[in-house]
């Protein structure tokens, strides 16, 4: 089969999990003309997510990127739906869970399980094996590592990543894809991290330890960051837009399987994913949302 062949077959694209990811990814697809079904533990979950991109897209409206006629065609393409079950007759299926091992093995088990013979099951997992995750499906050679960055609608990249049993067709498929959905495309070795992990995670860790240590307030560092190397963000303040479990979470992958404790996580944020101090998302992290 060849890439374009490959891209051709794909009419319907999955989401499982409704939440800021997997609706941005929704977003993206159904913007670029695809059929979506977006499905979560309830549907009152999916149909939630499907009302944050309503909003997303209004905006959109308002600030005159898109017309309403554009808006309304998009929405109509999206199907919240409950669970593995209802993606069954998808032909690509995109999982954007919590970045947890386990859970996501049960939920690649489901989708092996409910999906049609020949879908494409691919991961949007930060950290965690993609070879690990095929291994519990019947389909390895369909399973794909397809890393989208945070915020979905707004960023660019796609990491594209290898499982050891990843056919060619699949690979190329999924980067075709990526590319109709308006993203660049690079690929990363099946390795804890892939790239932009391997290199984000350590550096907004090192700036919990500064802020730990007291080098300086967590607006200093954040400014240092953005003034001094020219970032967009300071790394303390990505964290918060990322989700401080998600980043302790790929921090903790990282120093597992790679075995060395220069990534061990900083203290501090242990401690404000144990207060329920996630960021953005709960109001409250290294900075106060609240206000």
């Amino acid at each position: 089969m060849t890439t374009a062949q490959g891209l051709a077959a794909i009419g319907t694209i999955g989401v499982l999990g409704a939440g800021q990811m997997g609706a941005g990814i929704a977003q993206v697809a159904a913007l670029a003309g695809y059929q979506v079904r977006l499905a979560d533990v309830s549907l009152e979950h999916a149909t939630k997510g499907k009302g944050g991109i309503a909003k997303l897209l209004t905006r959109a409206v308002d600030k005159g990127k898109m017309s309403a006629d554009e808006r309304e065609a998009a929405l109509e393409r999206i199907h919240p739906v409950i669970g593995a079950d209802g993606l069954a007759s998808c032909d690509l299926v995109v999982e954007a869970a919590t970045e947890n091992f386990e859970l996501k093995k049960r939920l690649f088990a489901d989708l092996d399980r409910a999906c049609r013979e020949g879908c494409i099951l691919a991961t949007n997992t930060s950290s965690i094996s993609i070879t690990a995750l095929a291994a519990v499906t019947k389909r390895p050679e369909l399973v794909v590592g397809m890393h989208f960055m945070n915020p979905v609608p707004v960023m660019k990249l796609v990491e594209i990543i290898r499982g050891l049993a990843t056919t060619d067709a699949t690979y190329e498929t999924t980067i075709a894809l990526a590319q109709r959905l308006g993203k660049t495309t690079i690929t990363s070795k099946d390795s804890p991290g892939f790239i932009v992990n391997r290199i984000l995670i350590p550096l907004i860790n090192e700036a919990c330890f500064a802020l730990q240590e007291g080098l300086g307030s967590a607006v200093d560092i954040d400014t240092g960051i953005k003034l001094g190397l020219n970032h967009p963000m300071g790394p303390l303040e990505l964290a918060d837009l990322i989700g401080l479990d998600t980043c302790l979470a790929i921090a903790e992958v990282l120093h597992r399987e790679i075995g060395d404790d220069k990534y061990r996580a900083a203290n501090i944020l242990r401690v404000h994913v144990a207060a329920g101090w996630l960021g953005r998302k709960t109001g409250r992290g290294f900075y106060d949302y609240r206000k």
